[in-house]
Order: structure tokens, then C-alpha cells, then sequence
């Protein structure tokens, strides 16, 4: 026969008296319950005074000794698959939760519809603490639809080189991100002093970042009287919002460099850089001399046959800069944060001079 509600929830307060702090999970592993039903329980048990409900655990009135263990120390991180551009942001993240005491739990999101949210399900329900967030966000349409459950987290969360839009329900969430209009400016700073007015814009269409990078460099070619020959093309036939279908705006590099004139290519990201500039090799393009190539992304824009130009966000730094925006939230100092002290922070990138560009040939 199945205990009573109260039956139950006495011993979840059993339990969290004799343990001084227990996770959600473990309490509904041990009581053969649903992790929903224990959440309910202490949040019962929380509002009668007889215990206090933290991110994904329970915790005990009494003080806990310094020397007893401490579930729920742990935090989540939650990035897309096959997105090495965030690999040194995840290193970057682990090493200031480390140093504050805390594990970071790393997720793999695949790209289809609810895995995010799914991810972030199973991360408090495994007692993370806080979480840091980089929802695809293919389109913007997928970024407003995942508002709602955003809004509603019950524990503190950072959107990692992701902006919440001000119209949105979770402009107050914490972020951080690269001002990656600040990188067009470089690239374009770089190429344009090299004397190229013909450039090529080979980019991505399938994140947030990727939308920024292709208008401002339609904003910024524009300003400096270089849009007429500035076009812009997709870097690969999967760069576009939906991978399975055939993007009608894919075009050949080579094609494009030849019917353009361009002198210079920006290509977002390093992976597309690469691939494309083989493109160019092949055609008998020669890479600075006929084309020069700058990459975005700086994750292995030095590895190619040529040795590439590129911007390079401060991509560790994200990672660094997001735990410390979650410690914030998570109050560990114990000072408390004023309502509406939400924080939006922009790094600037950098620009590292390689091979792969120099002053066209006369």
C-alpha cells in the first residue's frame, strides 16, 4: 500500500535533519517516487518551516558542519553538438567553477526541436545548482519560442554568446557574449588598410552570431562606400537555418571571387575557412597573393595549408566570465543581489595577422 503524502514527506524531513542536505533525485530514488512528487514534498516541508528547498535539493535548518559532505555543488553547462567553437568556453567555464568549489556538468544538445530543454531538465533534476546556456537558436522564431520555459527556470541561469532580445520575456536573464560587430570592424579594418575594395563575406545563417557577422558587414561595407562590391554568400550547403533542405543562397567561392572581382574573402567559421580555401588552391587561386583570407573564429584557423588570418573572440574568457555572472546569482558570498542588477557583458575580440592576407596584386 502506497504511504500517505505526510508519511512521505516526514521522511524526506527525516532524512534531511540526519543527512543536513539531500538531492531531489536521490530522495525520489530512495522513496520510489517521481522527482515531481519530492519537489512538491519539500516545497510542503519548505512552507511549514521544516526544511529549505534549494536548487535541485533539501537542505536541513540546522547548520551543516564545514566537514559533512554537500550534494547540489555542481553546475550545468548546455551547448549544441559539433560546436568546437565553444570547446575552450566549456575549458574556460570548468576552470572558475573548479576554483569556486564547484563541478561543472557538461550537456550535448542534438539539433532537433526540445533537446535543449529536455538537457535542462534532466540538469536540475540532477541537483545543478545554476546553468549556462547556448541555446541554437537557428532562426529567431526558435529563439522566441523557447521564452516561455526560460522564463519560467527556478534556478539561476547565464546565456552564454547568446543576447536575449529587449521585446523578450528573459531580457532580465543574465549573458555574455562577443561584440562581434567589433570583429567585422577588424576584419574589414584589416583588409580595407591592406587596400582591398572588393571583399566576399562567406558566411554561416544558423545562430544568433552568424546573424550579427552577416549584417554588419552588409552595415559596415555599406558605410565605408564598398557594399556594390561586398556580396554575400553562404559558406557551405549546411550553413543555413535548416541543414536537410538545399539553401538557394549557396555559392561557389571561387565562382563568387571570379564574378566579383573580390580580392579578399571573410569566411565565418574556421571548419567552412578551411574547406574554402582549398577550394581556392584548387582553382589555382593563390592564397595571399590572388586572395587573401581572413577566418572567423580562431579555433583551428592555423592549421591549413596556408596559415589563416582571423578574428578570435575571447572564447575562454566566455566561459570565465559566465560562472562568474552565475556565482553572482547564486549569491555564494551570501550578500544578497539588488532586484534588476541583471548584467549584459560584451569581450572584444581580437585580430591574429597570419599568411593568409595581404595588399592585392597590382
Amino acid at each position: 500500500m502506497r504511504e500517505s503524502a505526510r508519511t512521505r514527506q516526514d521522511r524526506i524531513a527525516e532524512t534531511v535533519r540526519d543527512r543536513g542536505v539531500a538531492r531531489i533525485t536521490d530522495l525520489a530514488d530512495e522513496l520510489g517516487v517521481s522527482v515531481v512528487t519530492v519537489r512538491r514534498d519539500v516545497e510542503d516541508l519548505a512552507r511549514r518551516g521544516e526544511v529549505r528547498r534549494g536548487h535541485g535539493v533539501a537542505r536541513s535548518l540546522r547548520p551543516v558542519p564545514e566537514e559533512a559532505p554537500v550534494g547540489g555543488d555542481a553546475v550545468a553547462m548546455v551547448v549544441p553538438e559539433s560546436n568546437t567553437y565553444l570547446t575552450e568556453a566549456v575549458q574556460g567555464a570548468r576552470e572558475a567553477a573548479a576554483k569556486a568549489g564547484l563541478r561543472l556538468a557538461l550537456h550535448i544538445t542534438a539539433g532537433d526541436g526540445g533537446s535543449e530543454r529536455e538537457a535542462v531538465r534532466q540538469a536540475v533534476d540532477a541537483g545543478a545548482r545554476g546553468l549556462l546556456l547556448s541555446p541554437h537558436w537557428r532562426t529567431r522564431a526558435e529563439a522566441e519560442a523557447d521564452h516561455s520555459w526560460l522564463a519560467a527556470l527556478d534556478v539561476p541561469a547565464v546565456l552564454v554568446e547568446r543576447r536575449p532580445a529587449r521585446a523578450g520575456g528573459i531580457y532580465s536573464l543574465d549573458c555574455v557574449r562577443t561584440d562581434h560587430a567589433y570583429g567585422v570592424h577588424l576584419a574589414l579594418g584589416h583588409l580595407v588598410g591592406l587596400g582591398h575594395r572588393r571583399i566576399v563575406l562567406a558566411a554561416r545563417d544558423d545562430s544568433p552570431t552568424a546573424r550579427v557577422i552577416r549584417a554588419e558587414f552588409a552595415e559596415q561595407t555599406a558605410a565605408r562606400g564598398l557594399a556594390e562590391g561586398c556580396p554575400t554568400i553562404l559558406s557551405s550547403s549546411t550553413a543555413g537555418p535548416d541543414p536537410r533542405v538545399a539553401d538557394p543562397r549557396e555559392s561557389d567561392l571561387v565562382e563568387a571571387v571570379g564574378r566579383s572581382g573580390a580580392t579578399a574573402v571573410l569566411i565565418h567559421s574556421d571548419m567552412d575557412a578551411l574547406m574554402l580555401v582549398q577550394r581556392l588552391l584548387a582553382a589555382g587561386i593563390d592564397v595571399p597573393g590572388r586572395c587573401s583570407v581572413v577566418a572567423y573564429n580562431d579555433v583551428v584557423a592555423d592549421m591549413g595549408p596556408v596559415s589563416l588570418t582571423a578574428v578570435a573572440p575571447p572564447k575562454t574568457e566566455l566561459g570565465r566570465t559566465g560562472i562568474e555572472l552565475l556565482l553572482r546569482r547564486l549569491d555564494m558570498a551570501g550578500g544578497g543581489l539588488r532586484p534588476g542588477a541583471t548584467r549584459h557583458v560584451e569581450l572584444l575580440p581580437g585580430l591574429v595577422v597570419r599568411e593568409s592576407t595581404a595588399a592585392p596584386a597590382v
